[in-house]
């Protein structure tokens, strides 16, 4: 991408008012098979890691989650793609990552099947610690942090976890649930952020699914908020149940970001019910293209724009999005209230 053609796509980026958030989530497809390899193709420039900091970049959030991300033990990985960000023009100073589920050794046998230390033995499935992990990357102070990941599956009220020898250990979060408060002009601003599992391949990912969603029912702060990140289910079409999707949309906003450009409803898509300009993710198998990922601020916060970076073939971003990742980025613009 040229500089003066970045520059445009900078400009029209813009949040509509100096007083306006930008916020985004997206899963930009970097998770590598190993430990390691994803910091070597960012030092290497990898096309696919640059076709993802030129998305963000064009996109000019002020925060944004990357779910899909992998974490490694001193951060390297994330600041060597907050550097390339730097470099395409949109810095983001501000970082968190702490370790999440995904690849870590729950020590005990949690899938069943005689062996130890796989990736279904993890707390969230993952071939190594930090697999497919989170990170949030923001203009804005990160004031405070607080990490629920911790917290046991069987410990969420009303939980619907199965019978397991070993509630004891097992986790409700397949990658991380963070509380991470921005430090805003107006005040914090709590990302209420999140990655589910997807309610298949496994027995119990129904369940746990549903509950990673439901988790945020039970902390929702009394302060503006934003829900955010990777639900994993689409409201009308897919695998999985969205009676707690439905619960929060009761207590939140749903801005409903559209792309511009929808594939036609041919194959696993004829028979969907859902609007796919809504669609985030693009699959040409079953269950074909989802709503799977979310922005969903709280009510005292008004929206101002709202959009999935899912270009029509003319867009001159067109190129990036579809190199980088299946998933499409979601933004929305939002305006604090006023202390």
């Amino acid at each position: 991408m040229g500089l003066r053609l970045a520059a445009i796509l900078l400009a029209l980026a813009l949040p509509a008012s100096a007083k306006d958030l930008r916020l985004a989530t997206w899963n930009p497809g970097l998770s590598r098979d190993g430990p390691g390899l994803l910091l070597r193709d960012i030092m290497d420039r990898d096309p696919q890691v640059l076709a993802a900091a030129q998305v963000i970049a064009a996109t000019a959030p002020d925060a944004i989650l990357l779910t899909g991300f992998d974490w490694d033990l001193e951060g390297r990985a994330l600041a060597a793609f907050a550097a390339l960000l730097a470099e395409q023009g949109h810095a983001m100073p501000h970082s968190h990552a702490s370790q999440p589920n995904s690849g870590m050794d729950s020590g005990v046998d949690l899938n069943g099947d005689g062996r130890l230390g796989g990736p279904r033995d993890a707390q969230g499935y993952g071939s190594f610690p930090g697999q497919s992990g989170m990170a949030i990357l923001s203009r804005l102070p990160i004031a405070s942090v607080t990490d629920h990941s911790a917290t046991l599956w069987r410990d969420l009220p009303g939980h619907r976890m199965p019978d397991s020898a070993h509630a004891d250990v097992r986790r409700l979060s397949s990658t991380a649930h963070w509380d991470v408060a921005l430090a805003t002009p107006q005040g914090p601003l709590h990302v209420l952020a999140f990655a589910a599992t997807p309610p298949a391949f496994e027995p119990r990912n129904a369940a746990r699914n549903h509950d990673e969603v439901a988790f945020w029912l039970h902390r929702l702060p009394n302060a503006p908020f934003v829900i955010m990140g990777n639900l994993n289910l689409d409201p009308l079409d897919g695998d999985g149940d969205p009676a707690a999707l439905n619960a929060l949309l009761e207590v939140v906003q749903d801005p409903q970001p559209r792309g511009a450009w929808q594939p036609p409803q041919t194959g696993p898509n004829t028979d969907h019910r859902g609007d796919p300009a809504l669609d985030t993710a693009e699959y040409a198998r079953a269950p074909g293209n989802l709503r799977l990922d979310y922005i969903l601020p709280s009510r005292s916060l008004t929206v101002t724009g709202a959009a999935v970076l899912w270009p029509t073939a003319d867009d001159p971003l067109a190129e990036a999005v579809t190199l980088a990742s299946h998933r499409k980025l979601v933004r929305a613009d939002l305006r604090l209230p006023l202390e």
